[in-house]
């Protein structure tokens, strides 16, 4: 198959966790068949631990000034 960027350079297959992925060596853009980013997403769901969500930080709002015209 070609890469759909450089229509000259034919996408590679590799094996990443039993999932072929089809990558372009030129411009390095990754394309999955059906189903496959949803079995990507499957296997890492359960490796990711859950983490807190961290509170926003606060800043303090920016000075009024008086602007000068132009």
């Amino acid at each position: 198959m070609q890469c759909p960027v450089w229509k000259t350079v034919h996408l590679t297959m590799a094996e990443r966790s039993g999932i072929e992925i089809d990558y372009c060596p030129q411009c390095r853009g990754v394309w999955l068949d059906r189903g496959e980013l949803d079995k990507i997403i499957e296997r890492a769901a359960p490796t990711a631990a859950p983490q807190a969500a961290a509170p926003a930080p606060q800043y303090a709002p920016p000075p009024a000034h008086a602007q000068a015209p132009y």
